[in-house]
């Protein structure tokens, strides 16, 4: 790369040169330096005819950043992406561009090494069993992330269609936990479970968790959707990125304080816990609910641009 070229980071490239421990090592060490992750600049989401188009900005005294994504409910079906974008990475001090990197990639690795990053800090040492619902690319980037994070040795997913679901388990047939199909009951032995899907409703019966268990809950950011039913949330100690950003777009959070299950004030931040600041109760559950936020990308996308150079 000449001098003042801006740098054009694909796909192959953002996952080689940002390993996912290294990427829930930076989102960490961001966190732990002082990032306030309220401060960051809401998401803008635009509606479209065939779905929505995100703008999300960040910046940080390093970098300033901006992820162009859309969502696409009816890709799927046509063989392409639910979410495609592309993020530009520009110097702080003189707001020149540094780097283009494919955006699908990039929320890919942040949105499991931001998973991770929390997991590590609220799962239990020894956490052996990892249950999965979902088996889109975020369900392999989380099986990825966890395992890295937690001595994982069993994992279950959950997938409503069974070619998926089946196609899904078998690209698992060399990896080391034993990788196999299983049903929602599945969280009754649960260690970690991960939460990867475009679910609507509730995946599971909060009451059957385990008071030692994890969960992270990743597949919305809609008021109104859901993946975890107010039972999960009215036990558990409840870890979002930032409490605006929950209390504005988490519907995991937002129908169960509607619905008295959950206190607002009661949420715990990722910074706070990160820097030791917050105390979790090991008796209880713990959910962390990420609803993905633009800091998140700055810190991945700064990490890829600085290991590529």
């Amino acid at each position: 790369m000449s001098r003042g070229a801006t740098a054009v980071i694909g796909a192959e490239e953002v996952r080689g040169a940002v390993p996912v421990a290294a990427a829930v090592a930076a989102l960490q060490g961001a966190l732990r330096d002082g990032l306030d992750p309220e401060a960051d600049p809401a998401r803008s989401v635009i509606p479209v005819e065939q779905g929505q188009l995100l703008l999300m900005p960040s910046h940080s005294s390093r970098y300033t950043g901006v992820k162009i994504a859309t969502v696409a409910p009816g890709n799927p079906a046509l063989g392409l992406p639910r979410i495609q974008g592309t993020y530009l990475l520009m110097d702080a001090e003189t707001l020149s561009p540094l780097a283009h990197l494919d955006g699908v990639a990039l929320t890919t690795l942040r949105t499991a090494a931001v998973s991770a990053a929390a997991a590590d800090l609220l799962a239990e040492p020894d956490a052996g069993r990892l249950i999965v619902f979902g088996t889109g690319p975020q369900g392999h980037s989380h099986i990825e992330a966890l395992c890295a994070v937690r001595p994982v040795r069993h994992i279950t997913v959950v997938g409503r269609d069974r070619e998926r679901l089946a196609n899904f388990v078998q690209r698992y047939g060399d990896f080391g936990p034993v990788v196999e199909a299983g049903t929602a009951d599945a969280v009754a032995r649960a260690d970690l479970v991960a939460c990867c899907t475009t679910a609507r409703t509730p995946l599971f019966d909060g009451s059957a968790l385990p008071a030692h268990a994890t969960v992270v809950a990743v597949g919305s950011h809609e008021p109104g959707a859901r993946e975890v039913d107010d039972e999960t949330v009215r036990r558990s100690t409840v870890v979002v990125e930032a409490r605006a950003a929950a209390l504005r777009e988490a519907g995991d959070v937002i129908l169960a304080v509607n619905s008295g299950a959950l206190d607002p004030e009661s949420l715990v931040g990722l910074a706070d816990l990160a820097r030791g600041t917050a105390v979790v109760d090991r008796s209880r559950p713990r959910l962390f609910k990420s609803v993905g936020m633009a800091w998140e990308d700055l810190v991945v996308a700064g990490a890829a641009y600085e290991a590529s150079r």
